[in-house]
């Protein structure tokens, strides 16, 4: 069976690191998904996605990531079920993160502003590793001997 899921999106607060009543760190935070269907004339809508993180990820969360930040997850879809306080049975699905990464540069107020990495000119000479061949050795091939 395959249970994977993959999410980018903004933490919707600072997540908080707890410990269990056996003290295993776990950490529990929202994250605000965009979906990526904008209905005709409307607004992109946002799910709002529950992730729980233990142990080592847990604490590298609390740790390193704050409300608003761009994040991706990668993990499993779990449910579970409680009592509310009504005493109504109910059932949360949640991911379970395995992966926590960070989704946008870093923020540094007292750096310069990053400028893009120039395209390669096309013009531009071959580097030397690749330019000291010799072109006689070159040999044409034809598109229907190829194996793919």
């Amino acid at each position: 069976m395959l249970n994977t899921a993959i999410l980018m999106g903004r933490l919707t607060a600072d997540p908080e690191l707890r410990h269990t009543t056996s003290s295993i760190p776990v950490v529990r935070f929202t994250l605000a998904v965009d979906r990526s269907y904008v209905p005709q004339g409307g607004e992109r809508q946002t799910d709002f996605i529950d992730v729980v993180a233990w142990r080592k990820t847990a604490e590298f969360v609390s740790r390193y990531f704050r409300k608003g930040m761009l994040v991706a997850v990668q993990g499993s879809i779990q449910t579970r079920s409680y009592t509310d306080n009504q005493n109504i049975r109910r059932k949360a699905f949640e991911i379970v993160a395995d992966n926590v990464h960070f989704a946008e540069p870093k923020r540094d107020s007292n750096a310069a502003p990053v400028a893009p990495m120039p395209r390669p000119d096309s013009q531009s000479p071959a580097p030397a590793a690749f330019a000291s061949g010799d072109p006689g050795d070159f040999q044409e091939i034809d598109d229907d001997d190829l194996p793919f």
